[in-house]
C-alpha cells in the first residue's frame, strides 16, 4: 500500500533501539576537543582533532552534533584593511607574500600584539616557522620596545639550534627597524625583510595567528595579572596550538607534526643517498 520494498521495512524494523557505543565514544570525544580548546573550536577543527586521535568524523557530523550538544565557537567579526604601495626602499620586501616554505629555518616571520593584562596593556612578540606555522620564539612584555621583539628573536635562534641561511619578515614597526634589532640579525647572520607600510597582507600568517590566539584562547574581558597571562599564552603556544589544533596549511596536521614528518622523510632519504 505505501509502495515500500519489504527490505526496507525489515531493516527499518531491526534498526538498533538503543544508543550504541561508538555513538558514546564519539560524543565524548567531540566534548574533550572543544573543552580543550578552551572553547573556541569550531566543527573543521574539533573534526580535525577528533580524526587525529583515531576516530574518524567528517565537518558536517561534527557541525551537526555540536548542534545537539549545544556547543558553540567564538566567531570573530569581519575586518577591512586598508592597503598602501608605500614600501621601505633599504629593507625591502624580500618575501613577497611567499607564505608557502619548502622547508624548517628557511623563512621566520614576527610581530606584536597587544593583550589587556589587569589594567593596563601588555604587548607580546612572536617568531614564527613559515615552514609549518609553528611559533618557536615569543615574549611578553608592558613596553612594546626592541628589547621585547630581540627576546622573541633570540629565543627562536636559540631554540631551532642557532640556524644559518634564514630570512625574517616583519612589519615596519620601529622595534623591527631599529639599530638594535638590526645588529642583532646582523649578528645571527639573519636577513631581513620588510612589508610595505601599513600593508597587514605582507605578514598574513602572523595576523593570522595572533586572530586565532585572541578568539580562541585570550578571555574577552583580558588577564588579571601579568604572570596569569604568561602562563596561558605559553600554554596556547606550545600545547594547544603547537601540539592539538590542526592546521588547515599543514593539511590538517598540527604543527609539531607537520616538522615531524618532515624530519622522518629528509633523515630517510639523507640515510637512503
Amino acid at each position: 500500500m505505501f509502495e515500500l520494498n519489504r527490505s526496507s521495512y525489515k531493516y527499518w524494523s531491526n534498526r538498533p533501539r538503543g544508543t550504541s557505543f561508538l555513538h558514546v565514544k564519539l560524543i565524548s570525544e567531540i566534548k574533550a576537543a572543544h573543552q580543550v580548546s578552551g572553547g573556541s573550536a569550531g566543527a573543521r577543527t574539533i573534526a580535525g582533532i577528533v580524526t587525529t586521535n583515531g576516530t574518524q568524523l567528517s565537518r558536517y557530523r561534527a557541525s551537526k552534533l555540536m548542534k545537539t550538544l549545544n556547543l558553540t565557537s567564538r566567531q570573530l567579526p569581519a575586518h577591512k584593511y586598508k592597503k598602501t604601495g608605500n614600501e621601505r626602499i633599504d629593507i625591502p620586501n624580500i618575501l613577497n607574500r611567499e607564505f608557502s616554505v619548502s622547508m624548517p629555518n628557511k623563512a621566520w616571520c614576527g610581530d606584536v600584539t597587544y593583550i589587556w593584562v589587569g589594567n593596563r596593556w601588555a604587548y607580546l612578540a612572536v617568531v614564527m616557522d613559515l615552514f609549518s606555522r609553528k611559533v618557536i620564539g615569543w615574549a611578553i612584555s608592558f613596553s612594546p620596545d626592541t628589547r621585547l621583539t630581540g627576546k622573541a628573536l633570540s629565543m627562536a635562534y636559540e631554540l631551532r639550534g642557532r640556524p644559518k641561511g634564514v630570512m625574517f619578515h616583519s612589519d615596519q614597526g620601529c622595534h623591527y627597524t631599529s639599530k638594535k634589532y638590526r645588529q642583532l640579525l646582523w649578528r645571527f647572520q639573519i636577513t631581513q625583510s620588510m612589508s610595505r607600510r601599513g600593508n597587514c597582507w605582507d605578514n598574513a600568517p602572523m595576523e593570522r595567528f595572533f586572530r586565532s590566539l585572541k578568539t580562541e584562547w585570550v578571555p574577552t574581558s583580558g588577564y588579571g595579572s601579568f604572570n596569569e597571562a604568561k602562563i596561558s599564552i605559553t600554554h596556547y603556544i606550545i600545547g594547544y596550538y603547537s601540539q592539538v589544533r590542526p592546521h588547515q596549511y599543514n593539511a590538517g596536521l598540527t604543527p609539531n607534526e607537520s616538522e615531524r614528518r618532515f624530519w622522518f622523510e629528509y633523515k630517510s632519504v639523507a640515510s637512503f643517498t
